[in-house]
């Protein structure tokens, strides 16, 4: 079962009200209104971890996201764990000045990270920070609001990033805000936290999930080459399936690039979406894989005599994934969002219309041995009863080939001798 992570997103809006960025609190469950933090660097951590398990660019829909740092958590490796065009990294009032705080932000920025002060107050140790910093964040809350103008008018001869008023919980403030030049905005007149809560995802499923958005999204080889070649357990199960796939090439392949070239981005995408639905399958769900790879191999061979072979690897995904959030213990919709796929698919997972839920409707019948609505949804098709007895066949034995990797590692399953589609 994977770890309940939670998280509350607030969102930092421009002057027109329209959404910038989201800051990410922490949270100890879903029911909590407040951070409840054991330590600074507990809830920095927790986070960046969050996030990650969540997806930033489910997460996040393409905004920023602001997180806190203390100390601990800025000195710490972890702050590198999500990548620099999604984060803005806010340091807390609470870190104090120093020679080793300067360094280090010094080298995040190299590296591309931005960063916010938060809650400023004008004391001089801070000020070797201002041409290091994009935003400063204003409690207006908390202060007098000639306070406010008047640090935005004393500090902006010497800043050149963007101010953001936080705690805002009234027309009044927003347009005093404004009005003094501060561009952006968070608070209770915009929006409260809202609470988020979802089953992790395991490490090895996110880094397959990710590379299967790239891969579906890419154009050239290239873009996919490096991400894979970082994570060396898929650099060697790619390379295993390479080689499999590839039985009559006369040079082993051994490059992520030679094994990409051969197998192309769609059939990639398609023993991607493999893996992730049977990367570590515990003994309790390893045969809920199998119904899974079985009934993605009926449909897709139900497909071949009527549909093209773009369809045909579609049929194979749909039927994969319609397991899919009961293997990863997780909503199916929320996996969906996570991983855009074409409305046909999309259509027969979740509203069992379009053109590919009849071969999804009569593959689940044939697992059930239900007659009437095998004769039912093979009628929608043009289905003879001889082709689904040997359909389902054909399929049983080609998973039971592959089941003793399934077994043993939890790998995407190797494709038989000259069978190149996985």
């Amino acid at each position: 079962m994977g770890k309940e992570t939670f998280l509350a997103r607030q969102p930092i809006v421009d002057a027109e009200h329209g959404l910038f960025a989201y800051e990410l609190l922490f949270r100890q469950s879903l029911n909590s209104v407040s951070a409840q933090i054991g330590s600074q660097l507990q809830a920095g951590v927790e986070v960046i971890g969050s996030t990650l398990c969540l997806g930033p660019d489910w997460l996040l829909q393409g905004k920023l996201a602001f997180i806190n740092l203390d100390e601990a958590t800025l000195m710490s490796d972890f702050v590198c764990l999500l990548p620099p065009h999604h984060v803005v990294y806010e340091i807390l009032e609470t870190v104090p000045m120093s020679a080793v705080l300067v360094a280090r932000i010094r080298e995040l920025k190299q590296l591309g990270y931005r960063f916010a002060l938060d809650d400023f107050v004008c004391l001089e140790e801070y000020r070797p920070l201002l041409p290091m910093v994009d935003f400063v964040k204003l409690d207006v809350l908390e202060q007098h609001p000639e306070k406010t103008v008047e640090i935005v008018s004393h500090i902006r001869l010497n800043f050149r990033g963007a101010f953001i008023a936080e705690k805002v919980e009234s027309r009044e403030m927003f347009e005093l805000c404004r009005n003094a030049g501060i561009e952006y905005f968070q608070g209770y007149y915009f929006a409260r936290p809202e609470n988020l809560s979802s089953k992790s995802i395991q490490p090895g499923q996110l880094a397959v999930l990710e590379l299967m958005n790239r891969a579906r999204s890419c154009e050239d080889l290239g873009e996919i080459e490096e991400p894979l070649r970082r994570n060396a357990a898929l650099t060697l199960r790619l390379l295993r399936y390479a080689n499999s796939a590839a039985s009559g090439v006369r040079q082993p392949i051994h490059t992520v690039r030679q094994a990409l070239t051969l197998v192309g981005l769609k059939t990639l995408y398609r023993w991607l979406a493999l893996l992730l639905v049977v990367a570590n399958p515990s003994p309790t769900n390893l045969l809920l894989a199998r119904t899974a790879v079985t009934r993605g191999r009926v449909c897709e061979l139900l497909g071949q005599p009527r549909l093209d072979r773009d369809a045909q690897d579609e049929l194979f995904i749909t039927g994969l994934f319609s397991l899919a959030g009961l293997l990863m213990d997780m909503p199916l919709p929320e996996l969906l969002e996570r991983l855009p796929m074409p409305d046909a698919i999309v259509q027969a997972l979740l509203e069992r219309s379009g053109p590919y839920a009849p071969f999804l409707k009569l593959a689940e019948a044939s697992e059930r041995n239900d007659f009437e609505a095998i004769a039912r949804y093979a009628g929608e098709i043009a289905c003879a009863p001889e082709e689904i007895t040997m359909v389902e066949l054909q399929s049983l034995a080609w998973t039971e080939a592959l089941s003793a990797e399934l077994a043993a590692d939890g790998a995407a399953p190797r494709a038989q001798a000259g069978d190149t589609r996985a």
